[in-house]
C-alpha cells in the first residue's frame, strides 16, 4: 500500500462522511426518543428502561456480534446493519404516523436499533486495518473522536431548534434519512478481503477464541483491564454528580447544563492536543500520563464548591479519556490479529462496560447515607493504583 497523507485516502472521505450523517441523525434520535417517551407515558420509568434497551445488546451480544464481524465480510456486515437500521427506523416511524405503536414494541425497537448499531459500529472498527497502512491508525481514531465530540455539542442544539418546528415522527424521519445516507456510504468503500476463519468451527467457539486472543495478548490487556476499572471509578462518580451539584452545591439545571456544555470542550482539546503529545512521547507514556493526571483531577473534585468548578474538572476528564481512548482503540487495531478482531472488540467491549452498572448502583446507595465527595477521592485512589500498575510493567515504553 503506497504511504500517502490521510487526507488523500478516498476511504478515508467516505468513512468520515458516514459517520458524520449518522452522528448527526444519532444526535437527533437521542435527544428526540426520551422526550417522545415522555410526552407519551408520563413515566420516568419508561423513560430509565429505554435506556437500558441502549445499553443491554452491548453487554448482552457484544461477544457474539464481534463473531459474526469475524465470520463475514466487514463492507457486506456494514451494508446489511445499516440497511436493517433504516428500515426498522422507516418502520416505528410509520407505526407512530398510524398511531399503531405500544410501549414494548418501542422497546423492541431500541434494543433491535442499538444493537444494529453496535454491530455496525463493530464491523466498522474491524475494516479500518484493512484500509488503512498501521502508522494512519492512531490519526484516524483521533479524527473521528474530534467529529464525534464536535458533533455531540452542537447536535442537541440543532435537534431543540428543529423541535420547535417539526412534530416528533418527523424528527425521527431525519433519523431514517441519515441512516439510509450511511447505507449508501458503505458502496463506495473499496471490497475487502473477508476474514479467515476456521469452517466447522461453532460460534460459541469463535467467542472462545476471542477471549483467548484479548486474554493472551500482553499489549492490549494491561491498558484494557486498566479502562475497566478507569470505568468503574468513572461510574462511581457520573452517578452523583448531577445530584451533588444540584442537592449539595446549589446549582441551578442551568448550571448544570452548561457544565456538561463545558466539559464537551475537553474532548475537542484532547483529539486536538494528542497529535502534539505524540511528537515527543510514545502512545504507552502518553496513556500513562493521562492516568496521573485524572487520579490528580478526581482528587480535585472533593474540593470543588461551584459548578463551574465541576464544568473545568469535567472538562479536564474529558481530554483524557478522549486521549486515553483513542490510543486504546488504535492499539486493538494495532496489536490483534484482523480476522479476530471483531471478536477481541467485542468481548473487551463487552467487559468494560459490565462494570457501569455496578458502579451507578454503588454510588447511589453510597450518597444516601454517606458523603458523596468521599466517592471522589475513592475513585481517585482506583486510578492512582491502575497508574501505579500501568507503570510496573512494559506498556508504557513499549508503545
Amino acid at each position: 500500500m503506497t504511504k500517502q497523507a490521510l487526507p488523500h485516502y478516498r476511504n478515508f472521505h467516505v468513512l468520515y462522511a458516514g459517520t458524520f450523517i449518522v452522528t448527526m441523525g444519532s444526535q437527533i434520535y437521542s435527544f428526540i426518543l426520551p422526550l417522545f417517551i415522555y410526552e407519551w407515558s408520563q413515566s420516568a420509568i419508561a423513560m430509565s428502561t429505554m435506556r437500558v434497551m441502549d445499553f443491554l445488546p452491548n453487554v448482552l451480544l457484544g461477544m457474539l456480534a464481534g463473531a459474526m464481524v469475524d465470520r463475514i465480510n466487514r463492507r457486506k456486515m456494514m451494508k446489511w446493519t445499516s440497511m436493517l437500521q433504516a428500515a426498522l427506523a422507516s418502520i416505528l416511524v410509520l407505526s407512530i404516523w398510524l398511531d399503531a405503536l405500544h410501549l414494548w414494541q418501542l422497546y423492541l425497537f431500541g434494543f433491535l436499533l442499538s444493537t444494529l448499531s453496535y454491530t455496525f459500529g463493530n464491523a466498522k472498527h474491524a475494516i479500518v486495518p484493512q484500509l488503512f497502512p498501521r502508522e494512519m491508525l492512531t490519526d484516524i481514531q483521533a479524527r473521528f473522536s474530534l467529529l464525534g465530540t464536535v458533533l455531540s455539542i452542537i447536535g442537541p442544539s440543532i435537534a431543540g431548534f428543529l423541535i420547535i418546528w417539526l412534530a416528533y415522527e418527523w424528527m425521527l424521519f431525519i433519523y431514517v434519512i441519515s441512516l439510509i445516507l450511511l447505507w449508501l456510504t458503505v458502496f463506495l468503500i473499496d471490497p475487502v478481503p473477508s476474514p479467515e476463519w476456521k469452517t466447522g468451527q461453532t460460534l460459541w467457539q469463535d467467542m472462545k477464541e476471542g477471549i483467548a486472543e484479548l486474554f493472551g495478548n500482553q499489549t492490549l490487556l494491561p491498558p484494557t483491564l486498566t479502562i475497566l476499572f478507569t470505568n468503574f471509578a468513572t461510574s462511581l462518580v457520573i452517578g452523583v454528580l448531577v445530584f451533588y451539584a444540584v442537592d449539595e452545591l446549589g446549582s441551578s439545571p442551568q448550571e448544570v447544563g452548561w457544565m456538561f456544555s463545558v466539559s464537551a470542550f475537553g474532548g475537542i482539546a484532547g483529539a486536538k492536543g494528542l497529535k502534539m503529545l505524540r511528537k515527543k512521547w510514545k502512545r504507552g507514556a502518553i496513556f500513562h500520563a493521562m492516568l496521573c493526571v485524572d487520579a490528580l483531577v478526581l482528587c480535585l473534585f472533593f474540593f470543588a464548591a461551584h459548578w463551574w468548578q465541576l464544568a473545568i474538572l469535567l472538562a479536564c476528564r474529558t481530554c483524557t479519556t478522549v486521549i486515553i481512548n483513542i490510543i486504546y482503540l488504535a492499539i486493538r487495531q494495532e496489536s490483534t490479529p484482523n480476522h479476530l478482531l471483531g471478536r477481541v472488540a467485542g468481548t473487551s467491549s463487552m467487559f468494560m462496560k459490565l462494570v457501569l452498572p455496578l458502579g451507578l448502583i454503588l454510588s447511589g446507595l453510597w450518597a444516601e447515607h454517606l458523603p458523596i465527595p468521599c466517592l471522589f477521592l475513592i475513585s481517585s485512589a482506583i486510578v492512582a493504583f491502575l497508574a501505579i500498575y500501568l507503570a510496573k510493567g512494559s506498556f508504557r515504553s513499549a508503545t
